[in-house]
């Protein structure tokens, strides 16, 4: 019988254990899918202040490793939750990981996130060792893992148990990169030779994740579209040269939906649960989705817009605030659940009030809240800027909720325009980045919505669609095979 694939993650966030964005949701889910289809997968992430005061049970596995910042070798703990069978192993420093946030607070970055992670990096030989566990491929999350491609490189070269590990990168936002002053160089542990254009220097700066581009096997992005766009300079964030140098070994993988926490016919945190065959619980729940924001009963016809977003500039709160005196004016409905930049929290603070029973803002990150506006609301909108992968376009065709989406990165390839003569797609559509554009597409899906008989089937459409883990996994674990039987 042949030995399972070994892979090994590093990453630096992962749910149940800790969360800023969708690489935790990512880590946190696609091991299991891979471990259903056979793979012997492990996860290795820092013991964050936030895992700790979830007092969760966890063991000691090995205590006194070593880990090195540049010429300092540094000890640390090596733990794994308590739980039976769970492959996530923690590497325990307080120094650097006994913090209140993973990587900075309101205020900005902290200071030593290059000691941090290059220190994280350097743990992956050790922890190897003191497993036993020689993987045949190291998959890498973003720029806090990008070292370990060069580690492996130019650090661990034929060292045991590496000597075979290939590795990917998997890029999930290209706009994080891990920049430093050059003058950090040192603590990375490399020799000064790689500080060049073809190494990790970006304009006279340390640029990590660049790195981990240049030095990996293969690279990949959470979605085909996204890996397409970041070869442009208008998506590359500067590193578009880079990254069509390595055009062969760049791969899109979309994102997969864990189905078990976000189906309407079995979600535990909706009021109402309904499905395909039986929509009726879906009025149910937009009357308590009214209900919690204050909204206006005598709008219960109005098709009832959502969002569930960081309110940022990447995510279109521009263009939302352009469009949101015309929805207001029209006596449009609209629902909005998110954190993020201060200037858009001060904006609907004021815009609340302004128009009472019309618009319903909570500024937090509330799960419940955000289940209940995925099965509440009719129409979801997601005028993101770029969105490399985006997971709420695709909860929302499953709760039957249609999607208003920018054509851009993985939302087009998750959302297929509606053709409202046939019947056929699953939400709508615009191109350009403009606050016309935005308006014309939400008319768009207005004026459908007034068609029941044709509403019904754009709602089907989209509960029918699978974006499940298991489809996304057998992708991945094509491309460990292919790495490691040889070149890509």
């Amino acid at each position: 019988m042949a030995q399972p694939l070994r892979v090994l993650f590093v990453v630096s966030e992962a749910v149940p254990y800790a969360k800023t964005g969708g690489l935790a949701d990512v880590a946190g889910t696609l091991p299991y899918a891979l471990r259903d289809l056979g793979a012997d997968v492990r996860v290795l992430m820092p013991y964050y202040g936030q895992i700790k005061q979830k007092n969760l049970p966890v063991t000691c596995v090995a205590e006194n490793l070593e880990g090195t910042v540049g010429p300092l070798r540094l000890r640390f703990n090596l733990l794994t939750p308590a739980e039976d069978g769970a492959p996530f192993y923690f590497v325990e420093r307080d120094e650097f990981f006994e913090r209140s946030q993973l990587y900075g607070t309101p205020q900005g970055d902290y200071f030593d996130n290059l000691e941090r992670f290059a220190f994280f990096c350097s743990t992956v030989l050790p922890v190897c060792r003191a497993l036993d566990f020689a993987p045949d491929l190291i998959h890498c999350h973003d720029w806090q893992a990008a070292l370990v491609p060069v580690y492996l490189r130019y650090r661990w070269a034929g060292e045991a148990p590496l000597a075979r590990a290939k590795s990917l990168l998997t890029i999930h936002n290209l706009a994080y990169q891990g920049l430093f002053p050059k003058e950090k160089f040192p603590l990375t542990g490399l020799n000064w030779s790689l500080f060049s254009i073809n190494g990790l220097e970006y304009y006279d700066k340390i640029n990590l994740l660049k790195g981990g581009i240049v030095f990996a096997d293969a690279v990949s992005t959470v979605s085909p579209n996204y890996s397409q766009e970041i070869q442009t300079p208008e998506y590359g964030y500067g590193l578009d040269g880079v990254l069509r140098t390595r055009a062969e070994a760049l791969f899109g993988i979309l994102n997969g939906v864990d189905y078990r926490d976000w189906d309407p016919a079995t979600d535990p945190l909706i009021p109402a649960h309904y499905h395909p065959g039986d929509l009726k619980g879906k009025a149910k729940n937009k009357r308590a989705l009214m209900a919690a924001f204050g909204l206006d009963k005598k709008l219960a016809k109005q098709p009832l817009l959502g969002i569930i977003s960081r309110l940022a500039d990447q995510k279109g709160f521009d263009l939302l605030a352009a469009v949101l005196p015309e929805l207001m004016f029209r006596d449009i409905p609209l629902v909005i659940l998110g954190t993020g930049e201060e200037k858009y929290h001060r904006w609907l603070e004021e815009a609340a009030p302004k128009y009472a029973g019309r618009l319903g803002v909570k500024i937090a990150f509330d799960n419940r809240l955000a289940h209940l506006i995925e099965a509440g609301a009719d129409i979801f909108l997601m005028p993101s800027r770029y969105e490399p992968c985006g997971l709420n376009q695709m909860y929302s065709m499953k709760y039957g909720t249609v999607p208003v989406v920018r054509a851009t990165g993985g939302l087009v390839d998750t959302v297929t325009p509606v053709d409202t003569a046939k019947g056929t797609g699953t939400g709508f559509l615009f191109e350009e980045y403009s606050a016309e554009a935005f308006i014309k597409a939400i008319n768009q899906a207005v004026e459908a919505y007034q068609n029941k008989k044709l509403w019904r089937k754009i709602m089907l459409n989209g509960m029918k669609e699978d974006f499940s883990w298991q489809v996304s996994a057998k992708k991945y674990l094509e491309l460990y095979q292919r790495l490691v039987s040889g070149p890509v």
